[in-house]
């Protein structure tokens, strides 16, 4: 069984019907290390609904969190906006109402491409709608109790005088600087670094500390399943704290973990917008098809960590893929979105042929004809879809030996090996030949010759492009076209 399922199978022995909470803070690029909770939790609700359930993800925007540092993207001014909330913070870049939505926007377009419908929640507005009114009461008068589950858990006395409770202080406008004094029915009286002493109301007034506003929006938001990082699962984490809380506090009993490894970007490490870290989901969906970027996520369990490499590993990812789709493997019938076709035109070919034809529908319509490939209406339209995608790859993604442009004429000398080998090899070649035949002929004819097959290919990179290298020899021949290739050599000698 596929994990996704396994999961869905234990969540229906509980409930028929789930909601499936994910939450990301949009303090930076929302990359697509986050986005593995979204796909993860999409991939769960989904198995749910296959099986016969019913289920929601619930998207939590932590935009009521303090701005933590100054992150190297940031101008030098947004020292100032330490500590205030993410919505109370201007746009970097002017274009949007608030810091957080600069970030948000794009990404919930992201989910809308990837086909993961979410309910949206912003904690700031459910802290002013006052959905965390009677948990913050609660929190506030059960404060002994849960400081001794934090320490028990933990292992970390909390200074005297500690509440579970961050205002905002309307002086400073920072939400961590500020402590809690003492409270009533109607005000928390706080006094703040800044100098300034004042009281909030319990409506927006400030949030709940981290631990155990994760555990009353459980119960606020009736959440049943939650995908969260391995930090979090850690012994003594937040959520084994989290899990006392909402029994022993808010009676009510916490949501089925999935806990989930990093995505690391190869040769860099475990993706972080504080870093500068990130493949921005809002640009991974314009750079590959929205099924693989799920596939990235979905293919792997949970628990094991996941080494993204956007270059040539991607392309390798994406190979996997289409065999897989032949197979109707789970993975990828849990990745696809929408009314997804696939012809047999390999997106590695696309990426050949492309280059080839200037990226012009038609004649590399012409060329996949031309290579082997039968040209019907689902070939055009997976082509037509693919083919975009395939540019954007080679734009921003691919290495140098992988790009290519077709010259005019090459001026490079060979040496008396090289020419012998390609007056030869184009006598022998054949407009009937397939690709494979064409490439096993540089075999043939250099072993004849004596040459070393490493020679005889790059002897051929040079005549047709002027370097040592280039795409696979018996697709990009016959791509180009065998006479065409003749006459190239000829006029190369």
């Amino acid at each position: 069984m596929h994990w996704a399922d396994v999961i869905a199978a234990e969540l229906l022995k509980r409930s028929n019907s789930h909601r499936v909470a994910t939450g990301i803070s949009p303090s930076g690029h929302i990359h697509l290390g986050n986005l593995r909770e979204m796909v993860t939790a999409d991939a769960i609700r989904r198995a749910l609904v296959d099986a016969g359930g019913e289920a929601k993800i619930v998207y939590i925007a932590d935009d009521f969190d303090p701005l933590r540092k100054r992150y190297p993207f940031l101008p030098e001014e947004y020292e100032n906006y330490v500590g205030m909330p993410l919505c109370k913070i201007p746009d970097p870049e002017g274009c949007h109402d608030s810091y957080s939505e600069h970030f948000l926007q794009p990404f919930l377009e992201s989910l809308e491409i990837l086909g993961i419908p979410v309910e949206v929640r912003r904690a700031y507005q459910m802290y002013k709608d006052g959905l965390y009114e009677e948990n913050t009461r609660i929190a506030l008068s059960k404060r002994d109790e849960i400081a001794r589950i934090i320490a028990e858990v933990t292992g970390r006395e909390l200074e005297e005088g500690w509440y579970p409770f961050m205002p905002l202080c309307e002086n400073c406008g920072r939400i961590n600087s500020a402590k809690v004094k003492s409270f009533d029915e109607s005000w928390i009286y706080y006094e703040c670094e800044c100098g300034y002493s004042g009281k909030v109301g319990y409506a927006g007034g400030g949030k709940l500390t981290w631990r155990v506003d994760w555990a009353a929006r459980w119960q606020i938001l009736k959440i049943t399943c939650e995908p969260f990082g391995k930090d979090h699962a850690a012994a003594g984490g937040s959520y084994d704290t989290g899990v006392r809380i909402a029994r022993e506090i808010f009676n009510y009993e916490p949501p089925y973990p999935v806990p989930y490894e990093w995505i690391h970007l190869k040769g860099k490490g475990a993706m972080k917008s504080s870093k500068g870290i990130v493949i921005p989901v809002r640009e991974m969906v314009e750079v590959i098809p929205p099924e693989i970027v799920r596939y990235i996520t979905i293919r792997v369990k949970p628990e094991r960590h996941i080494e993204f490499d956007p270059g040539l590993g991607l392309l390798d990812l994406v190979e996997e893929f289409e065999e897989k789709f032949k197979e109707k493997d789970r993975s990828v019938e849990l990745s696809l979105v929408g009314d997804v076709v696939y012809s047999d035109v390999p997106f590695r070919h696309l990426i050949v042929v492309g280059q080839i034809a200037n990226w012009d529908l038609d004649k590399v319509l012409e060329i996949i004809e031309r290579t082997g490939y039968r040209v019907d209406e689902i070939t055009r339209k997976d082509v037509e879809r693919r083919l975009k995608y395939a540019k954007k790859w080679i734009e921003k993604y691919a290495p140098d030996r992988i790009k290519f442009e077709i010259p005019e004429k090459v001026s490079v000398d060979f040496s008396e090996e090289e020419e012998k080998f390609l007056r030869t090899y184009a006598e022998r070649l054949q407009n009937d030949m397939s690709p494979e035949e064409i490439h096993t002929l540089v075999y043939d004819v250099s072993k004849e010759l004596g040459i070393k097959p490493s020679k005889a290919f790059q002897a051929i990179y040079k005549a047709i492009l002027g370097k040592t290298y280039g795409p696979r020899v018996g697709y990009f021949i016959k791509s180009l076209g065998v006479e065409w290739v003749k006459e190239r050599i000829k006029a190369a000698l």
